[in-house]
């Protein structure tokens, strides 16, 4: 099942947290300052939940899968994602 922002809103709504239109702000806000902080390279660890890690990916020789042309591709950077102790017991309880 996929989780959509709708959804948080109204889970956050439903719970008589926020307004609608609050819950909403809240989490555009929340999404908006993860997307700029990982945009700036910066590391995001959220206490119970993980740790979002930008990562620098060196440029490297690939190859086209149609034609078997090798291609270099470009340097670039990816998110990884680390579970918290807290939610990998959740995930795999014992």
């Amino acid at each position: 099942m996929t989780l959509t922002k709708a959804d948080l809103v109204k889970q956050i709504y439903e719970k008589d947290v926020l307004s609608k239109p609050d819950a909403t702000k809240a989490v555009e806000t929340f999404l908006e300052i993860i997307k700029s902080r990982l945009s700036d390279g910066e590391d995001i660890l959220i206490s119970g939940f993980g740790k979002f890690v930008v990562k620098d990916k060196k440029a490297r020789k690939g190859r086209n899968p149609h034609t078997g042309d090798v291609i270099t591709l470009e340097p670039r950077r990816v998110i990884t994602f680390k579970p918290s102790g807290v939610l990998r017991k959740k995930l795999n309880p014992q």
